[in-house]
């Protein structure tokens, strides 16, 4: 079996419609694929209308959390599967934090309009495709405009990468962890060692998220190096994790394709007979 347990759709900052993902995750060769759009479920249906047979969803969305340490705090994103997309908690949570993605947007805007660059709120939104917006949708109205190459380009420090990036809502870690258990899913660390992506969470910290409720963690992922797989995969079975791996798939605004990394079926099998909140979906 080949198994990708993180892609991304125009729900949030893919490209793909959750449909054309699916699409997509056929002419990969997967048989199994999980959307985990950031924040949000709003692509859970249409990727389920949309399986054909023999190819099976894996319902899921990707928090935003923060871990506060003693001196600061580390932005770091969870993956949720399997949750119950009704838990009143865990709902409003996403829209509280999908709400503060839209304000951030407003005022990233506002940031460019003062340096004279002409991007629109209506523009970014529309690249959104109402979905939960992010700063790829910005990115993308900076390319239109030729003041970028690509997508990547925009997340240079420069430009979205610092110099016009704001800070959005997170859920503290440890409240994430637990609202995602309690909505009868699994919350596994995203991309733990991506320091491209930001400062990287320690050992010990990850050792308080497993302590806390951790199911599994990440290490096959494009932004992490040989070394930090190893690294990752000796720290989860220290911890006792399951270790996954996935693409992260968002389309053209990023570089690698769906099931560049994948899944061992024993650990999806786990993943399934763990979880409580919703089911898996199965092509007829």
């Amino acid at each position: 079996m080949r198994i990708d347990l993180h892609a991304h759709s125009t729900a949030s900052d893919g490209t793909d419609s959750p449909e054309a993902l699916i699409e997509a995750a056929v002419t990969a060769g997967l048989d199994v694929v999980a959307l985990t759009d950031h924040d949000t479920t709003a692509g859970w249906e249409a990727a389920a209308a949309a399986l054909p047979a023999g190819l099976t969803l894996v319902p899921g969305a990707e928090l935003s959390s923060r871990w506060y340490g003693a001196e600061s705090a580390i932005e770091m994103h969870l993956l949720a599967y399997l949750f119950d997309p009704g838990h009143e908690p865990l709902v409003a949570e996403l829209v509280r934090m999908r709400r503060s993605r839209e304000e951030r947007a407003e005022s990233m805007v506002a940031l460019l309009n003062a340096d004279g660059i002409d991007v629109t709120v209506p523009e970014v939104r529309a690249y959104a495709a109402g979905g939960t917006v992010g700063r790829p949708h910005l990115a993308r109205a900076l390319v239109r405009r030729g003041l970028v190459a690509t997508v990547d380009e925009a997340f240079a420090p420069e430009w979205l990468g610092r110099r016009y990036r704001l800070a959005k809502a997170d859920i503290d870690a440890f409240a994430a962890i637990r609202l995602v258990n309690e909505a009868g899913g699994a919350a596994v660390l995203a991309h733990p060692r991506a320091s491209s992506r930001g400062r990287i969470l320690p050992d010990a910290a990850i050792a308080g998220l497993s302590a806390a409720g951790l199911w599994g963690i990440e290490a096959d992922h494009m932004n992490h190096t040989e070394a930090d797989r190893a690294h990752v995969r000796s720290l989860a079975r220290d911890l006792g994790l399951r270790v996954t791996g996935a693409s992260d798939y968002h389309g053209t605004n990023k570089t690698v394709g769906l099931g560049a990394f994948t899944t061992d079926p024993a650990v999806y099998e786990d993943l399934v007979s763990t979880a409580t909140g919703a089911a898996p979906v199965t092509g007829a």
